[in-house]
Formats: structure tokens, C-alpha cells, sequence
């Protein structure tokens, strides 16, 4: 069964039923992909296949047997789960050389980057192509063994791939991000990245280190980013990051002092932004210059909670 929460985060709430205990059963797995009721989403060179309506765009869910044509040799067609209509599945026709224009999903749909689309669809079906997205690149990335480097081969409906000559098993990795805003009375900590888009600030991030806390990760980043130490840590939510594959882990952190030394190797600017202007910035009513991430990204959710607090 799914298990779903009230999470604000867009790839989170995914409604699958994953069905971990079945996936090592090879012929219950083939004959799922078999049923009727089962669908599969394209993916070309990691974007989802999608088709316009007069309501907007939609995950171009296909029947099986109408893309594997488009499949290059060792391509991984990966289970995702069940919902009561039927199963679900992703295959990846990276090898086709233009799939828009040539073959059997020619003028049927185009295929679109998910970070434009993520906000376009619902958010099951948007949670559903990030878990397509992450399995797939892990898949393209992982074709030899780290033990011996012989060639690996998709195993368990595409969560695990097998070693041909050692037997090592390979499991997907999901890499562990603490994301954070700092907090001083009614102010909060935002920087800007140096590739960011101009104006744009955000909650300052870094990946957990090895035998890190997710509270001793959140102290260490704000501290080596912005010189700001903190004294407690608060959790807010989890956000599933499909480039390739994070967990984004989404805290509060209250700051002992507003004193900034920026770490210029990190980050091009840091500042303490007040309550009103977070909020008119949330409205479309900030000053110039100055903006926060979109919905997308669970930056923009943990500076919105804070915003609404009272």
C-alpha cells in the first residue's frame, strides 16, 4: 500500500503502491507488464513523454508493446507500482534518434523537461515521473560493476542491477541533503548562490556528510557558508530531488547572532531578509531584485511556513 502525508513538497505523495515484496518474483514482474491495464511512460534522454489536452499537458502513459521498439539494446524498463487502476512502469528509448518525429509516438506528444512540468500536472503524477527520473539515471550510470567492472544487469523490476562475473548486488543511492533556514527574531537567513539566476535567494544547503547527524550537517553549512552559528534544529519536511537522486531534508534552525561572514567559494551573497518583505515577495509585491525559488522547490515551502507564522 502507499503511504502518503500532508507533505507540501512537489515529488513527494507519490501514490504507488511500490510492492517491494513481489518485485524479486521475475514472472510476477512480466506478468504485470503483460496485463491490459498496465501503462509505461517514455522517457527520451530522461524527459517524460507527454501529450497536450485543452486542460494542459498530461504524462503520456502508453499501452505495452507500442514504445519497446524504441529501446536500445540493455535499455531499463523499470516497474514503479500499482494504483487499483493497474501498474505502472517507465522505459527509457534514449537510443531513438528523434521518437517525436520517427517511430510510433510520432506526432502524438513531445517530451519535456520535469522541472517545467512538475507544476503542470498533478502531484501524483508529478511524484510518480521523479521516481521514473531517479531509477532511470541511476540505471545509465550504473551499467558496470564497482567491485570488478564487468557489465551489470537489471534485476527486481529495476531496483537493484546484478554484477554478471562477481554476483555483487547494486541498489539504487538516494544522497542525503539538509536544507535550511536560519532564524533570528522576525528575520531569516537567505543567500544566493553563485550560479544562481539573478535576484534570486534562497535557503542555504549542503549534502550530510558520512557519520553527520542531519542536526550536526545543518549546524556545519550555515556555519562554513555565512559564519552563523545556530543553537537548536527543527524538522519540517522531506522532499524527494530527482538530479539525479536526493532526499531533501527540510529544517529550521535558530541562529545565536545575525553576524554573516560569507564563504565566497559558496556563496556570492548572504542576508537577513524581515517577515514583511518575505511576504510581499511571496505576494509578487517584493522589492526589485530580489526573489525566492519557486513552488518547485521545497526552499520556497520552508520560506512560505515561516512567512505565515504569526
Amino acid at each position: 500500500m502507499p503511504f502518503t502525508f500532508d507533505n507540501p513538497n512537489t515529488f513527494a505523495n507519490n501514490p504507488l503502491d511500490r510492492c517491494s515484496e513481489k518485485r524479486a518474483d521475475s514472472g510476477w514482474i512480466a506478468t504485470t507488464y503483460a496485463d491490459p491495464t498496465t501503462l509505461v511512460v517514455p522517457f527520451w534522454k530522461l524527459k517524460p513523454f507527454t501529450m497536450q489536452t485543452p486542460q494542459g499537458p498530461t504524462v503520456g502513459f502508453m499501452k505495452p508493446g507500442l514504445c519497446e521498439k524504441l529501446m536500445g539494446e540493455g535499455a531499463p524498463l523499470v516497474f514503479l507500482g500499482r494504483d487499483k487502476g493497474g501498474a505502472y512502469f517507465a522505459a527509457d528509448i534514449s537510443a531513438a534518434r528523434d521518437p517525436e518525429s520517427d517511430g510510433p509516438l510520432a506526432g502524438l506528444g513531445t517530451f519535456k523537461d520535469l522541472r517545467q512540468l512538475a507544476l503542470e500536472i498533478p502531484a501524483g503524477d508529478a511524484a510518480i515521473l521523479g521516481q521514473a527520473r531517479s531509477l532511470l539515471d541511476w540505471h545509465q550510470t550504473h551499467r558496470f560493476c564497482a567491485n570488478c567492472g564487468a557489465p551489470t544487469a537489471l534485476a527486481e523490476g529495476g531496483y537493484k542491477r546484478e554484477c554478471q562475473v562477481c554476483k555483487t548486488e547494486h541498489f539504487p543511492r538516494v544522497n542525503p541533503v539538509v536544507i535550511m533556514l536560519a532564524i533570528s527574531g522576525d528575520k531569516c537567513l537567505l543567500g544566493r548562490g553563485r550560479n544562481f539566476p539573478k535576484g534570486m535567494f534562497s535557503a542555504l544547503a549542503g549534502f550530510i556528510e558520512v557519520g553527520e547527524s542531519i542536526e550536526e550537517a545543518v549546524a556545519r553549512e550555515l556555519f562554513e557558508e555565512a559564519g552563523v552559528r545556530i543553537s537548536s534544529v527543527t524538522y519540517h519536511s522531506t522532499q524527494p530531488w530527482p538530479w539525479p537522486s536526493q532526499m531533501m531534508i527540510g529544517c529550521f534552525a535558530e541562529a545565536e547572532s545575525e553576524d554573516i561572514k560569507v564563504d565566497e567559494n559558496e556563496l556570492a551573497e548572504a542576508r537577513w531578509v524581515d517577515r514583511e518583505t518575505v511576504r510581499a515577495t511571496l505576494a509578487g509585491k517584493g522589492p526589485d531584485g530580489f526573489w525566492v525559488p519557486p513552488r518547485l522547490a521545497i526552499a520556497h515551502q520552508l520560506v512560505k511556513a515561516w512567512a505565515e507564522r504569526e
